[in-house]
């Protein structure tokens, strides 16, 4: 199956489309496998995985404490320290939409100063998606959450200091919400 040219600047680059397929299809993201004439003159597949982006909210309580989830992650069957965070594979909208949806599913909270921070891409050899940072200011927790099936979290309240000390150490092990909390330090009041 061949697939249109999305790929410009690999081309001005040297690389050459062939064909595409779809070898595994899942609701949050696909594999995609590209056969492609690499600059060097020889043929070979590329595989990596699409998918629909994602956002990471940092969010700070109107008193200046960070909210932090503690969530149990089946993937490496421990508990995780990381910010709210969402998928676009079940949205559409803006990032700060999503954003605003993941903090009340998530932790229960609302906010009415939203910050968006940038984006990061986590693993660009194996990986197309955008991570998206947004902050959310003078967070409150005034809902009660809407959590979906699956999702064990705890919600803790910490200084900035302690959230920021965990997202430098091996506390935090989840990148992208230890990336998120870096890039946000300098709008972070304290």
């Amino acid at each position: 199956m061949t697939q249109p040219d999305d790929k410009p600047n690999s081309r001005a680059c040297g690389w050459q489309h062939l064909e595409t397929r779809y070898p595994f299809t899942y609701h949050m993201f696909r594999v995609r496998e590209d056969l492609v004439r690499w600059p060097d003159g020889h043929i070979a597949p590329y595989s990596y995985i699409q998918t629909a982006g994602a956002v990471w909210i940092v969010p700070q309580t109107v008193d200046g404490q960070i909210v932090l989830i503690r969530q149990f992650r089946y993937t490496i069957d421990a508990w995780s320290w990381e910010v709210p965070a969402g998928g676009f594979h079940d949205f559409t909208g803006s990032p700060l939409e999503l954003a605003r949806r993941e903090l009340e599913e998530e932790v229960g909270g609302s906010s009415e100063d939203w910050t968006y921070v940038g984006f990061f891409r986590p693993g660009m050899s194996l990986l197309d998606e955008i991570c998206h940072i947004v902050l959310a200011r003078d967070v409150r927790l005034d809902r009660p959450p809407r959590r979906e099936p699956g999702e064990i979290i705890e919600v803790h309240l910490l200084p900035p200091a302690r959230a920021l000390e965990m997202a430098r150490s091996n506390e935090m092990v989840d990148g992208h919400s230890a990336l998120a909390l870096l890039r946000c330090e300098p709008l972070l009041s304290r």
